[in-house]
């Protein structure tokens, strides 16, 4: 049986290890799935990483080109070629209100953030899971 995100209870960082990596100068990001009404197939993830202006948050949005053996989603080409590097959301103060922007914006849950380079597991998942539309 394909591991569920509910599966793999240790991929998930609590909210208090999600705000520690965060301050340590760690990213975290989120997969959040398929592009609803796009034209070509696309998926879209969201991270939040420490820089000069505070926590900024950015939302990626690619084109679903990925297989099992091939799921790194900063190698997937931009749905939009002017946003290859994402597109910024919002800059915090701190930590936790980076995390309570992203939901905000992009509709991601508290309990479901990774370390940043692990949202290619979740899509994984997603795609042994028929690469469903919600």
């Amino acid at each position: 049986m394909p591991p569920t995100p509910y599966s793999a209870p240790m991929r998930y960082l609590i909210e208090t290890f999600a705000v520690d990596a965060l301050r340590r100068g760690q990213g975290i990001e989120q997969f959040l799935g398929a592009v609803q009404g796009a034209e070509t197939p696309a998926i879209r993830w969201v991270g939040i990483e420490s820089t000069k202006r505070g926590y900024e948050v950015t939302l990626h949005v690619v084109e679903d080109v990925g297989s099992e053996t091939f799921c790194d989603l900063l190698e997937f080409p931009p749905l939009d070629p002017d946003d290859e590097f994402g597109q910024t959301l919002a800059v915090a103060d701190d930590a936790a209100g980076a995390m309570a922007e992203a939901e905000r914006h992009t509709g991601a849950v508290r309990h479901r953030w990774v370390n940043a380079g692990m949202a290619g597991d979740e899509y994984l998942d997603f795609l042994r899971a028929g690469r469903p539309a919600t």
